[in-house]
């Protein structure tokens, strides 16, 4: 489904992403884990061309560019084979739920209105948000905006979905609601690549994990690999951080 071959990043002189390369397999689900500054962001930025590769190929479902010369119809081609979830949620904040659902539809897909608000009505009740449909981005919490982010990157059928830290933004008590609705895609084979800091959430779910730091590819595998056997020291000890952090956030909330 996705293949990256040589991929670099720089911005200035600072080497962001070297010389990646990534194999991801229709239906499966990645996690990409590290600490911040690794690279993880970017390179999911890079695979829709958010970000502009300084060197490498990257190939999705049938289309294939080469990130040092290609034309905006190349470029247009490779967006459309994913969609993108981001942090703080990007919803128009002048628009309902439903009409943040159906926007692409509308205006990408030429799709007549009211098939595009029947897609959008069983997308939102998918993600149990179908009360909300005619709510504005403001009176819903931050675990729902996410929820109708989500909806919003199914209702374009893409061929995979991209989570950029998609809790990180969310209070504690959020986050399930949000990682239930992934869980629930994982279960259907949805290819997804998922920027995370959610551990336990990366081992229950994830096919595959990928351990960046420094712009590199340090160590992949299975999440039993990864995450509960690494023999990687640098792995072991960003392990051992989350756990510190986790921890710590456990004590805060007893207190």
């Amino acid at each position: 489904m996705i293949k990256v071959r040589n991929l670099s990043k720089h911005f200035d002189d600072k080497q962001v992403l070297n010389d990646i390369n990534l194999d991801i397999r229709t239906g499966e689900v990645v996690a990409i884990i590290g600490p911040s500054g690794s690279g993880k962001s970017t390179l999911l930025r890079c695979l829709n061309l958010l970000e502009k590769p300084n060197s490498g190929t990257i190939e999705i479902k049938d289309v294939k560019l080469d990130t040092q010369k290609y034309k905006e119809k190349d470029a247009y081609q490779l967006r459309q084979q994913t969609a993108m979830v981001f942090q703080h949620y990007n919803l128009f904040k002048n628009k309902t739920a439903l009409k943040n659902v159906i926007e692409a539809l509308l205006v990408s897909k030429k799709m007549k209105k009211e098939e595009a608000i029947q897609i959008g009505v069983d997308l939102l009740k998918r993600v149990g948000l179908e009360k909300q449909a005619n709510q504005y981005p403001a009176t819903l919490s931050g675990g729902q905006q996410q929820r109708v982010s989500i909806a919003r990157a199914l209702a374009v059928k893409p061929h995979a979905i991209l989570f950029d830290e998609p809790t990180s933004a969310l209070d504690p008590e959020l986050v399930n609601e949000v990682l239930q609705v992934i869980r629930e895609l994982a279960k259907e084979d949805t290819t997804m690549v998922i920027v995370t800091h959610e551990m336990q959430f990366a081992k229950e779910v994830a096919d595959h994990v990928i351990f960046m730091a420094d712009g590199h590819i340090i160590e992949q595998g299975t999440p039993e690999q990864v995450i509960e056997h690494s023999l990687n020291p640098r792995t072991q000890r960003f392990l051992r951080q989350m756990g510190d952090e986790t921890e710590g956030s456990a004590r805060q909330k007893r207190k």
